[in-house]
């Protein structure tokens, strides 16, 4: 089997397309959730502890006075610590993890009703018995004979 044919046999499968589809789709739903979290989450952290802006906290490791802002410090181009970003970044991170795990929660109790609601398919009849033989031949005769 060549090298093109066995690729393409592996990317036509159902797994990796799927795969795919929840790349993409998790992709967008990271996208969400940073906009969840700086947009609506990180002001109202900050305006429990006072104002402080998670996303411009930075330790200065440069020469010289600290710039007053984090885009200050990037542009000066001196060493810097952007540690108000990390913690914005672990609060995305809890919050997906958070998210997939109720989305897994809510399908695997679906999957166990779903399994619970099986219909199992019906049992064969059971071979009639001796007696149910011998009535059906009588009645067979009965009306072979009318």
């Amino acid at each position: 089997m060549g090298f093109i044919s066995e690729f393409k046999e592996f990317a036509m499968r159902g797994n990796v397309i799927d795969m795919a589809v929840g790349i993409v789709i998790g992709a967008a739903f990271g996208k969400i959730v940073s906009s969840l979290v700086g947009d609506i989450v990180m002001p109202f952290v900050g305006m429990i502890t006072g104002g402080v802006n998670f996303s411009d906290m930075f330790m200065w490791l440069g020469d010289g006075e600290k710039p007053a802002s984090l885009e200050l410090a990037k542009e000066a181009g001196e060493p810097y610590v952007a540690y108000g970003v990390f913690v914005n970044t672990v609060i995305d991170f809890i919050i997906v993890a958070l998210a997939i795990f109720i989305v897994i929660k809510m399908m695997n109790s679906a999957k166990k009703k779903f399994e619970k609601q099986k219909v199992e398919a019906p049992a064969a009849a059971p071979a009639p018995s001796a007696e149910e033989k011998l009535l059906m031949e009588i009645r067979d005769a009965i009306k072979a004979k009318g």
